[in-house]
């Protein structure tokens, strides 16, 4: 998982001779390759919106059964062949990605420190490159040491810096900025850099979906902004780690052009129809008195699968009316008493003896 991309990395270097262009290829090398994921998920995203209008019919048709209404969603996106997880993809790359290229890096830079005699001899790394005693260099890992890479790192008795047009890659900015306010201004220009080139990508992003926005307000806001933060954090990693998203920045910024002209040139682009699409379903939205934002991938699914359970769990742990066991019959109704007719006295009939009292005792 790491020796790859710290292979990577030492043939680069093998290339250029310097630290960060050897990063910064590697970082175009990583991006290249994950190009044709980001198109076509960007194309599912865009097949999903385009879609809206049928998912939300099929909401309504069946807003009481959820499993039929999963069943009609599957077949809408095989009828369309679109794929619900495919605009999911680039995103959940992104974070394996960062946790190599942080240990590769980390790796490169790895200390080691011989406190005496013993301990450096002791070690076949300490008496091959006659490392002072006392002395914290590099020991790197990941690389093979027969590489450029690892002699410019470990030369005879050590080195300690990753030393590229003036900038050591091997720390943190909070580290120059808590050491020399001076000499960590440019280190924390690099995290501005980094953070202004986030934010004209998200407006580039947000620019595409402004006529027909697929989420709320805030959550628009939230997702421009994200990106900003995650720049931020940046100031605690590695400069090398900086320099290598840097570079990927530039390269979406490229990529974001690209795709506004692919997917939206035309009228009859894809973009356009689904933002068409979006259109059409807020307004039928609108008229019906429903909510406006239509979620189509499976998370929004499970999303609102979610809330119907818990709206039934509710519903359920609520307390029954109670139920009157008394029964009164209609009005202006006869009894069943009242109803059945009587049977006439003896005495009653024409002719009949009357029948004598008992005689009182």
């Amino acid at each position: 998982m790491f020796e790859g991309p710290a292979w990577l990395v030492a043939q680069f270097y093998a290339l250029t001779h310097n630290y960060a262009i050897a990063i910064a290829l590697v970082a175009l090398t990583v991006m290249i390759l994950v190009t044709p994921l980001t198109l076509k998920s960007t194309k599912g995203m865009l097949e999903m919106q385009r879609l809206q209008p049928e998912m939300k019919k099929l909401q309504a048709e069946h807003k009481n059964d959820r499993q039929k209404l999963n069943e009609e969603m599957m077949k809408l996106y095989q009828e369309h062949k679109v794929n619900p997880l495919a605009s999911c993809l680039p995103l959940l790359l992104q974070m394996p990605v960062f946790f190599i290229m942080y240990r590769v890096l980390r790796g490169l830079s790895r200390p080691a420190t011989f406190a005496d005699a013993a301990a450096c001899k002791a070690s076949e790394f300490c008496t091959t490159n006659q490392i002072p005693i006392g002395k914290t260099v590099f020991n790197p890992d990941h690389i093979s040491k027969t590489s450029e890479l690892y002699k410019s790192l470990v030369p005879l008795h050590g080195k300690n810096e990753m030393i590229a047009f003036g900038l050591d890659l091997s720390k943190s900015p909070a580290h120059f900025i808590s050491t020399s306010f001076g000499q960590g201004l440019i280190y924390a220009a690099l995290v501005v850099a980094l953070g202004l080139l986030y934010f004209v990508q998200q407006k580039m992003v947000a620019s595409r979906a402004a006529v027909s926005p697929t989420m709320s307000p805030t959550q628009a806001k939230v997702m421009q902004y994200l990106p900003v933060v995650f720049a931020v954090f940046q100031i605690f990693f590695l400069t090398g780690l900086v320099i290598y998203y840097l570079t990927q920045a530039i390269f979406r910024i490229g990529q974001n052009a690209y795709i506004t002209k692919r997917f939206y040139g035309d009228e009859d682009s894809l973009g356009r129809q689904a933002m068409a699409a979006g259109e059409r379903a807020r307004e039928d939205a609108k008229k019906n008195g429903a909510p406006a934002a239509v979620g189509g991938g499976m998370f929004a699914q499970a999303k609102r699968d979610a809330q119907a359970k818990r709206e039934a769990q509710e519903a359920a742990a609520k307390p029954a009316a109670p139920v009157s066991k008394r029964v009164t019959p209609p009005k202006n109704k006869p009894t069943p008493s009242a109803s059945r007719p009587q049977k006439p006295a003896a005495s009653a009939r024409p002719g009949a003896p009357a029948k004598p009292k008992p005689p009182k005792k």
